[in-house]
């Protein structure tokens, strides 16, 4: 961080800290809010810091020492007070895992300078690029499960709600000059009903390993087993699988197929000290996958045949609409619209506005077209 110099921020980790904090919020016609969670310390993430902003106040609410945070909800929910956030989806899917919380009414900073074409979106880049600030990223990695959090950790978490009203202002003024205010914040209302989401384990994620469909049937029945086996490991270390072993390593050792000890040790691109701590446990996987059946390739969830070939149209589709208007395709139209779309195609342009709600600048400006892509696939 360079050349700034900000009021402390408030931790709140008592309840009467939190009343103080609820009153005052409650006041405000809007508020900017993001989350800290410890994914890369521990199998089952949670949210461990929530960050609220206003005009001339920084909070840091600590869920792990709070217990009862539902005074938080009415906040949320509320229609009145606008929720300024960036990356938004990933916070709100969490707030809705760990307490229930639905966040109505939010602005996602992130979507809104997409949707004004600009190449960078990261939130440093936004800070530096509008205000000239450049925060330092040092404890972007940090464990935020670990207590007491130091000074600096608080000081870096405030930051990434801080600047958020201030940088609305300047993006909802470009969206307004541009004419796509309604088509960001319609997305972004989207956003506020998230799916339901578990911080679960997914048996067939190996599928989403890069390059993965490029091996063998055999090879894809050893990655099988050792995804499986590394899961397992997380599980009992309590750590995320990707610091067991990484997906790289995974790939290699089901295409070479070890054998024996030897081999294992010979595989490229698997850390000598990882196939001398796992080496019995990674042969048995390979073992298990050598005999066993290969995996079935598996479909899109939900989707048959004809919906599948639907789905890739409409995808085609959004892509062609995307380069024309030098937007990224998911500005187009939402991923999950598609899929149900595609899944139960509507017959006419009234059951089309019925299913895009609360979409309807993008139903006006594409609904023809997307019903055309649907009867012609």
């Amino acid at each position: 961080m360079e050349d700034l110099t900000l009021q402390a921020p408030i931790l709140i980790q008592t309840t009467d800290t939190l009343a103080d904090m609820v009153r005052r919020l409650r006041r405000e016609p809007r508020l900017a809010l993001d989350t800290e969670s410890n994914s890369l310390f521990a199998y089952q993430e949670q949210v461990c810091l929530i960050q609220f902003s206003i005009p001339d106040a920084d909070y840091l609410v600590d869920p792990l020492i709070l217990k009862d945070l539902s005074s938080l909800d009415p906040i949320l929910r509320d229609v009145a007070i606008e929720k300024v956030l960036h990356g938004a989806e990933y916070d709100v899917l969490c707030l809705a895992r760990d307490f229930d919380f639905r966040v109505q009414n939010l602005l996602d900073t992130r979507v809104a300078s997409r949707t004004l074409g600009w190449p960078k979106s990261g939130l440093g880049d936004l800070i530096e690029q509008v205000f000239g600030v450049k925060v330092n990223k040092r404890f972007q990695r940090a464990n935020w499960g670990q207590r007491p959090l130091s000074q600096e950790m608080l000081d870096y978490a405030r930051l990434d709600s801080h600047f958020l009203l201030p940088l609305r202002e300047t993006l909802v003024q470009g969206l307004e000059e541009m004419g796509r205010w309604d088509e960001c914040q319609e997305l972004c209302r989207h956003m506020s009903d998230p799916p339901q989401w578990e911080n679960g384990f997914d048996p067939f994620g190996f599928w989403r390993i890069t390059h993965a469909r490029d091996l063998s049937r055999q090879q894809m029945a050893i990655l099988r087993e050792l995804y499986l086996f590394r899961d397992q490991e997380a599980r009992r270390l309590d750590r995320p699988p990707f610091k067991i072993m990484g997906d790289q390593v995974l790939m290699a050792i089901a295409r070479a197929k070890p054998g024996d000890g030897t081999s294992l040790s010979e595989v490229q691109g698997a850390p000598r000290k990882l196939t001398q701590r796992y080496g019995t446990k990674l042969l048995k996987a390979v073992e298990r996958g050598l005999k066993a059946p290969p995996p079935r390739r598996p479909r899109m969830r939900g989707l048959d045949e004809h919906a599948q070939l639907r789905f890739e149209a409409l995808r085609e589709w959004r892509k062609k609409v995307a380069r024309k208007r030098k937007l990224e395709s998911d500005l187009i139209l939402p991923r999950d619209l598609m899929l149900s779309l595609a899944q139960d195609p509507p017959k006419n342009l009234g059951q089309l506005q019925k299913r895009m709600a609360p979409l309807e600048w993008r139903f006006q400006t594409y609904g023809r077209d997307i019903l055309k892509t649907l009867s012609e696939s």
